[in-house]
């Protein structure tokens, strides 16, 4: 009797998820170190957030959920002073999170010609000028939000600029040592007291050097850097 409501829910579980297991099961062949997760996440099924992803051609895309870890991040600095800033603005898709979340005077800081080339720590997984993306698209991806400053330039040329100002929040994604370190270096003195700094690249293997930089710079710093399952990472400024 026991094992044949154990096999009927089984059987309504299987037939529900079919596709799913059938997935899992391909994948154990094809790519035996990759990790499926559940599909049962209530943030999959969030619509404002799905049309966030749908602006930005994400909805398909393989960072969905890093977009959401920064759109949940924002929340822990609503009551913390300060502008908030990017390094690494790509299209903008980031940075529209954090205007939207946040509403204060948000500075981006990015060539607008992909990334600059790889040195010291960094693999070989990029080259320089790859992950280009115009500043016009970047504009009109942001037209929504008037305190959305751009500023075009290889990091750090433009940080003097912002010298004087103190941050809530900073997202860094350069992918590379350098412009990781130059970010770090400058913004966490200008952290208030609360603030959030969200490091993108830390927990990929493509990107050594990111992660180098950060660990080096905050080496016996008493904030401890969080790293999330999804591979970007954050500190709450003390």
């Amino acid at each position: 009797m026991i094992r044949g409501i154990f096999n009927a829910i089984t059987d309504k579980r299987v037939r529900r998820e079919w596709r799913w297991l059938a997935l899992r099961r391909a994948g154990r062949f094809f790519m035996p170190a990759y990790r499926f997760q559940y599909p049962q996440m209530l943030w999959w099924n969030d619509a404002g957030f799905n049309a966030y992803l749908k602006k930005f051609d994400l909805i398909d895309g393989m960072n969905t959920d890093r977009r959401w870890a920064v759109n949940q991040l924002t929340k822990l600095a609503e009551r913390v002073e300060g502008d908030t800033a990017e390094c690494g603005v790509f299209n903008g898709s980031s940075s529209y999170l954090i205007s939207k979340a946040l509403d204060r005077d948000h500075f981006m800081f990015d060539s607008f010609e992909g990334l600059s080339a790889p040195s010291g720590a960094d693999s070989d997984y990029f080259a320089s000028n790859v992950l280009a993306c115009s500043l016009e698209t970047a504009q009109r991806n942001l037209a929504d939000f008037p305190k959305a400053v751009f500023l075009k330039g290889w990091i750090p040329e433009r940080f003097n600029e912002v010298r004087d100002r103190k941050f809530c929040f900073v997202h860094i994604d350069v992918q590379l040592e350098q412009p990781t370190r130059d970010s770090v270096e400058f913004f966490y003195p200008r952290m208030n007291p609360g603030g959030i700094l969200v490091f993108d690249d830390y927990g990929f293997t493509t990107c050594p050097g990111a992660r180098k930089a950060i660990d080096e710079f905050m080496s016996g710093r008493p904030e401890k850097v969080i790293e999330l399952p999804c591979g970007n990472a954050f500190l709450v400024r003390q």
